[in-house]
């Protein structure tokens, strides 16, 4: 995670001058001990914290785009003119401050108190059930607050902890450098005050979409005026001999990431079945922890399939130096007390073995529930479900894609908290259609990959830059449009592109 940025610029209580501040450009400055973000956008002049409240991204390193301001880290979205998060994976604001100008200087000093409630809702509903307590599901009940609704809200988590921070399970809190108050979203406190009702450990045993009725394994029924399906989605299982065995984990939830630091005090050689993003991950975590990590995968190359021989050639010669050891073109044939059995017929021994194949959405609920589900809960773009007043959001819903025109399903945090959002307001009658550019990030030790749109297949790949130097811009095509990009170290570059994706998403719905 990135530092909380020092207090670095100019003094902006003592003024800057206006002419060197152009329009369109941002100066970082700082007012105390807290630093400020000036910006110019036209003739006006804005004020707010310069840093990102979602990893302390550095706003100054990010991009203008109208009266935002988007994080070079994650591609979260400030308002210039009230600091609001107006888009995940950030969900709080950003403080603002006045900006008086005399002549041609201008100065910052008084903190403003800014009224970031939106008007409350026309709207019939009185209850809202959210099965699932992860990125969507959370994200849809801090946005059913913050746009005015005011009637009951009920999450039905089968989790036993509160809604966190997913991503960091396999990458800075697996690896020891994150401490365990950053997973949490939010305290239980937050969720009183805002009267969230979230039932932990509550396992939903049907939905009748007829009758809006919700019934717990346990006999509990929750009615309801709108219901998100936010389930997302579990991993896929080996079924292989010795899959039964205790030293066999895998890593989806909280309670997965810390049973795997409990066994890495103990052991001292894992083997990690799948080189995929969570497995690779997984290794590069353990590796910070001293273990000697061995990663077994069927492909030629780590990850090739989703970005591209270059990138996959370079992922795994960072994890090489890290002293990582692949096995590729082969899988695990069988696990046994020494260790993992492959299919070539060479043993690997280990600890502690991983498994990352992939996971599959949880759609067992919708279909009994008579909701159309492909490969997903089949979603509309405003994340309406076949059935009056469900929608679904996160890992498990498929919707039309506005810049690619296919169904897609993705496995992203950030896609599975901008839809929650987009559901909560669409709940409320806000008709908005879903159309965020997919965005996703990997870390492999100190290099972070980036990227944005979507890519099942292209048919052609250009690169600016060297991958071998970690630092490039890898741009995928399919029929001579761009599909999707990935960079790294050039975090400007990914945050043009993703406007340059929604510029042409705007433009093909006018024609």
């Amino acid at each position: 995670m990135s530092e909380t940025a020092q207090p670095s610029g100019p003094d902006l209580t003592k003024g800057i001058s206006f002419s060197d501040l152009p329009a369109g450009a941002m100066l970082l400055g700082h007012i105390g001990d807290e630093a400020v973000l000036v910006a110019r956008q036209g003739e006006e002049i804005f004020a707010i914290g310069a840093i990102c409240t979602h990893y302390n991204g550095p706003l100054a390193d990010g991009l203008l785009v109208a009266d935002t301001v988007r994080c070079p880290l994650h591609h979260a979205c400030f308002s210039l003119r009230t600091g609001e998060a107006l888009r995940a994976p950030a969900l709080n604001p950003v403080s603002c401050w006045r900006v008086d100008r005399d002549g041609d200087m201008l100065f910052a000093r008084e903190k403003m108190k800014v009224d970031r409630k939106h008007a409350r809702s026309d709207t019939e509903l009185r209850s809202v059930v959210i099965i699932g307590g992860g990125a969507a599901g959370n994200a849809a009940a801090e946005m059913l607050r913050r746009y005015g609704y005011d009637g009951s809200i009920t999450m039905l988590s089968a989790d036993d902890a509160l809604p966190y921070d997913r991503p960091n399970l396999s990458k800075d809190f697996l690896a020891g450098t994150a401490p365990a108050d950053w997973i949490p979203l939010r305290s239980a406190d937050f969720y009183s005050k805002r009267r969230i009702d979230v039932r932990l450990g509550a396992r939903v045993a049907s939905i009748d979409a007829t009758g809006r009725v919700v019934t717990l394994e346990d006999g509990g029924r929750f009615e309801f005026d709108a219901l998100l399906i936010a389930t997302g989605a579990s991993p896929v299982r080996l079924d292989i001999p010795g899959a039964n065995l205790a030293k066999l984990r895998y890593l989806r939830t909280l309670d997965d990431s810390i049973a795997l630091i409990d066994e890495a005090k103990t052991a001292k050689r894992i083997a990690v079945i799948g080189a995929s993003f969570i497995g690779l991950e997984t290794a590069a975590a353990l590796r910070e922890r001293g273990l000697d990590v061995h990663v077994i995968g069927p492909q030629s190359r780590p990850l090739e399939r989703v970005l591209g021989p270059e990138l996959g050639d370079m992922i795994r010669a960072i994890h090489e130096e890290h002293g990582v050891k692949f096995l590729l073109g082969t899988s695990a044939a069988a696990i046994d007390e020494r260790g993992v059995i492959l299919k070539s017929g060479e043993a690997i021994q280990a600890d502690l073995v991983v498994a990352g194949i992939g996971v599959h959405p949880d759609t067992a609920l919708a279909s009994q529930a008579g909701l159309r589900v492909d490969n997903g809960i089949v979603v509309d773009e405003y994340l309406r479900t076949t059935a009056n007043r469900i929608f679904a959001a996160g890992d498990i819903a498929r919707w039309p894609d506005q810049h690619t025109g296919s169904s897609i399903r993705v496995e992203h945090w950030v896609v599975a908290e901008r839809q929650g959002q987009t559901a909560a307001r669409n709940m409320l009658g806000h008709n908005e259609r879903f159309d965020a550019v997919p965005f996703f990030w990997s870390q492999h030790y100190d290099v972070a990959i980036r990227y944005v749109g979507h890519a099942e297949r292209w048919d052609k790949i250009e690169i600016d830059g060297n991958p071998a130097a970690r630092d490039c811009k890898v741009t995928y095509f399919q029929a001579g449009r761009t599909v999707a990009v990935a960079t790294v170290s050039r975090d400007l570059a990914n945050l043009r592109a993703e406007v340059d994706l929604e510029r042409e998403i705007f433009q093909r719905s006018q024609l």
